[in-house]
């Protein structure tokens, strides 16, 4: 049987070393944006006569060398969940980081278009283990008050990089953007190097004593309080139990109900989450607002996006303790909706030589933007962080993450042939219908996880009795 809720006092002791800690493992993903944003800058220098390549890059190796991270990623996922459950969370993170560091290196040294593929990949491996890392790593160090801020560090840091790099790279030479961009994932990795390990994966790995010196450093309080010994029990209590159970296969984690339906209600989350429209609303940008009539400067567009989705972010992060994460992942669903449906719907009217009001188109990709920023996107990943033990968390997040980024490089291969067949309209109409189905997970399946321990969330998933009678049999 599983050891009974432990209610810690999480008001005493101190949060700002947990922040910085948090702050110093987002590092990677603030890389990872502007990994991710480099090629949209960078386009028009690869396809010109004094391309770095040597020679100027076609459409179809500029479109090979946008969608390789997606590719490699599907490498990295199982790579890093399988490295974080053997070396550890910080070194896994040391690892994200040094392969962010070769990426650019490489590009500096040599920009062929072998290059650049193989830069690519190792960029790909490290955006296969980010969100899969560091989510684990940020919920196993942040205290129960402060781990959905904390959490929300992610997609902020990553629109932080996109808009790092459409800033730098429609102004800043070639080179000199990756010399800048080099320095952030050494910095990361010389920070992590004094980063302390995960006190999970320290009581996983028999470090009891060491994990208890964590948790004070962590938190702030002497390493004989009461609240450190109560935390410390309770994860040794929690390895007792699993390694008296036999080694944890993706078949005993859907042999149990709670783990089982958890993994359902991610993979549905992270379903709605990937296919919600994003990619399309890139892709559709300039054309809806120039068949509105709207003269926006390429430059100018880039950085909006970004900029818009760091505010949104901001906002999220203030009030997702407050809130909780259900509300606002239902929210943002909603208002996803509607302003997909409106932008289908404009896009319709546009195709039968009807007009709208320029306004609408523009506040309807606004309105998209932040929903899916505030919390379409970082709401899964906070939710699947909580909703798992520590045993089983980094192998679960590795199969959601391999999927969603499966389902980006499906959608990398196929919308462009997708819209062409059914109109841009219809493929909007078809991903407002997505975030109907992702708000409807939200509104009658989905449990609130906030302020609630891993036995809290599986009662909430199977109920109090089924749990209790599973905990006997285990």
């Amino acid at each position: 049987m599983e050891p009974e809720n432990v209610q810690i006092e999480e008001k005493k002791g101190r949060t700002y070393v947990q922040w910085m800690v948090a702050f110093a493992a987002n590092t990677t993903l603030l890389t990872n944006g502007m990994l991710g944003g480099w090629v949209a800058p960078m386009m028009k220098t690869l396809q010109s006569p004094e391309s770095p390549a040597g020679q100027p890059l076609t459409d179809r190796e500029i479109s090979l060398v946008a969608s390789f991270i997606s590719i490699a990623a599907c490498l990295g996922v199982p790579m890093f969940a399988y490295l974080v459950d053997i070396i550890g969370r910080k070194k896994s993170i040391l690892i994200i980081a040094i392969l962010q560091a070769l990426c650019w290196i490489i590009n500096i040294y040599s920009s062929t278009t072998t290059s650049l593929l193989v830069g690519r990949f190792f960029a790909g491996l490290s955006a296969g283990g980010c969100y899969n890392v560091i989510p684990t790593y940020v919920r196993e160090i942040s205290q129960d008050n402060i781990r959905g801020i904390l959490g929300s560090l992610l997609v902020l840091m990553q629109n932080m990089g996109y808009l790092i790099m459409f800033a730098l790279g429609f102004y800043l030479n070639y080179y000199v953007v990756l010399w800048i961009s080099v320095w952030i994932p050494i910095i990361t990795t010389v920070t992590m190097l004094f980063a302390p390990e995960a006190p999970a994966f320290l009581v996983k790995k028999g470090l009891t004593d060491q994990a208890a010196s964590t948790l004070s450093n962590l938190r702030g309080i002497d390493i004989k309080d009461k609240i450190i010994q109560k935390e410390i029990d309770f994860m040794k209590n929690e390895e007792t139990v699993y390694k008296s159970i036999p080694k944890i296969t993706y078949l005993n984690i859907w042999q149990n109900k709670a783990w089982r339906r958890g993994c359902f209600l991610n993979i549905a989350l992270m379903t709605t989450r990937t296919l919600s429209g994003t990619f399309a609303l890139l892709t559709f940008t300039p054309a809806i607002l120039a068949a509105s009539g709207i003269t926006v400067n390429p430059e100018a567009q880039s950085l909006s996006i970004p900029a818009v989705t760091i505010l949104a972010s901001f906002v999220s992060m203030s009030c997702v303790e407050k809130f909780g994460r259900k509300p606002i992942l239902l929210s943002t669903f909603i208002i996803a909706t509607l302003s997909l449906s409106t932008l289908a719907t404009t896009m319709l009217l546009q195709t039968y030589g009807k007009s709208s009001p320029v306004w609408i188109p523009v506040v309807a990709i606004i309105m998209y933007q932040c929903a899916y920023a505030g919390g379409i996107s970082p709401m899964p990943y906070i939710i699947m962080a909580e909703m798992f033990n520590f045993q089983i968390r980094a192998k679960v997040m590795g199969i959601f993450c391999t999927y969603a980024y499966f389902l980006c490089f499906l959608q990398l291969v196929a919308f462009t042939s997708i819209s062409k067949v059914l109109g841009a309209h219809n493929v909007f109409y078809c991903y407002a219908l997505i975030n109907i189905l992702g708000a409807s997970v939200c509104a009658f399946l989905l449990k609130e996880t906030k302020g609630k321990t891993v036995d809290d969330i599986e009662m909430d998933l199977i109920g109090r009795k089924e749990l209790l009678k599973i905990n006997v049999i285990s």
